[in-house]
């Protein structure tokens, strides 16, 4: 994928983490899900802030968290990933690598015709992402591979 600013230089798996771990942020602090994120900004606005990415991860995460939360109007809810059967879980996964959990599987799962933003729209949409997120499951510590089969077979 070619950077929308820089046309000689592309945009790397690095500035699709980057995008991912914001989600997760952006969506934990507003008690949404991820999905809810993703779809309350367009496609080319994703596109710009992937080839900016290399930029932004320099900036401070929560002063990121809310420029989207005011730029793009997004709004709180009452979806709260934390609250889990504490006698199943036992430490509650990082943004950070959740981020990851998202870009593995949208580096693994991405089409000859799909770029990162197309790959990252398909998959925030999926309905394993509730399989995903739900931390009383094993699903988000899986290998990998495990996730994107489970991906490419329709769930778990």
């Amino acid at each position: 994928m070619t950077n929308k600013f820089f046309p000689d230089e592309q945009v790397t798996e690095n500035d699709l983490y980057f995008l991912c771990y914001m989600i997760e942020r952006v969506a934990r602090k507003l008690h949404q899900k991820n999905k809810y994120v993703v779809n309350s900004i367009s496609k080319d606005e994703w596109e710009r802030l992937i080839s900016l990415a290399n930029v932004l991860h320099c900036e401070n995460p929560m002063k990121i968290e809310d420029e989207w939360i005011e730029i793009y109007g997004l709004e709180a809810g009452d979806f709260d990933i934390t609250m889990v059967d504490h006698g199943l879980v036992e430490e509650i996964p990082s943004e950070i690598q959740m981020g990851k959990v998202y870009m593995r599987l949208i580096l693994s799962t991405l089409q000859p015709e799909e770029d990162y933003i197309d790959g990252m729209i398909r998959v925030y949409n999926d309905e394993i992402c509730d399989i995903i997120d739900n931390y009383n499951s094993s699903a988000y510590y899986e290998p990998s591979y495990v996730i994107t089969k489970a991906y490419n077979q329709g769930g778990f």
